[in-house]
């Protein structure tokens, strides 16, 4: 059995591999670009996390099912590299990442849609299925786009604004609590509004809704914990 095949007969193991993968590239960026290779981590896990962000599937723990989502996983990253700039680099930086993720966020959402305009070719048996592929991703619902944009903004501004806050109550000590402290309020406020969307789209009906809120929450929670390892582990880079 190659390592794969393993990952995908063992889900947990495949949850825990992605949750490092995705650390992993915002630590290697840090480490070869510096503020720069952390404003491309931040770009790059808000398009990821909202392209695979209808990507879901059960994880069995402990005897019980969990569903997840692949733009969860993902989109925690994000809160290890705004943090990590924060400490680095300070506020004005932070928040700078924060609206460039939202406006690459945007462009890319508008160029897929653009592209769903272009009819496909007859000349390659694969663009019908490339066209529908496409077109599933960019025209899902525009109230799940803008409910996601609007989530991140809330969600990542506090984040920012919170971290800085108690980093000055505490005299800048504590690296653990106020990444932990602004990672899991912010979390929350990110996974519930955006989770509720399904509610006003229609999708889902509101204990189902707060269930699956619940249910990412926790996993999120566990992501939390383990980046403040890594930005320990990086803090005192000279990048």
């Amino acid at each position: 059995m190659n390592f794969l095949s393993f990952l995908s007969e063992n889900p947990e193991f495949l949850w825990i591999f992605t949750v490092f993968y995705d650390l992993t590239i915002s630590i290697l960026l840090f480490r070869y670009f510096g503020l720069k290779g952390l404003f491309i981590a931040v770009t790059l896990g808000i398009m990821l996390a909202n392209l695979q962000g209808g990507k879901v599937s059960d994880l069995n723990l402990f005897g019980q099912t969990f569903t997840v989502s692949m733009g969860a996983i993902m989109y925690s990253g994000i809160y290890f590299a705004t943090d990590l700039i924060s400490e680095k680099y300070g506020r004005k930086e932070a928040n700078k990442a924060v609206i460039l993720g939202a406006i690459s966020n945007i462009v890319i959402m508008f160029t897929l849609v653009l592209s769903t305009y272009y009819l496909p070719s007859e000349i390659a048996s694969s663009s019908n299925s490339v066209h529908s592929a496409i077109s599933t991703l960019a025209l899902y619902s525009p109230i799940f786009v803008i409910g996601s944009i609007t989530a991140y903004l809330i969600s990542q501004t506090f984040d920012v604004w919170i971290f800085h806050k108690i980093k000055k109550m505490t005299n800048g000590k504590y690296l653990w609590l106020r990444n932990n402290v602004s990672t899991l309020s912010s979390q929350a406020l990110d996974t519930f509004i955006y989770t509720f969307v399904w509610v006003l789209a229609g999708e889902l009906s509101f204990l189902t809704a707060l269930s699956i809120a619940l249910t990412k929450y926790i996993f999120k929670f566990i992501i939390a914990i383990i980046d403040t390892i890594f930005i320990y582990l990086v803090r005192n880079w000279d990048v």
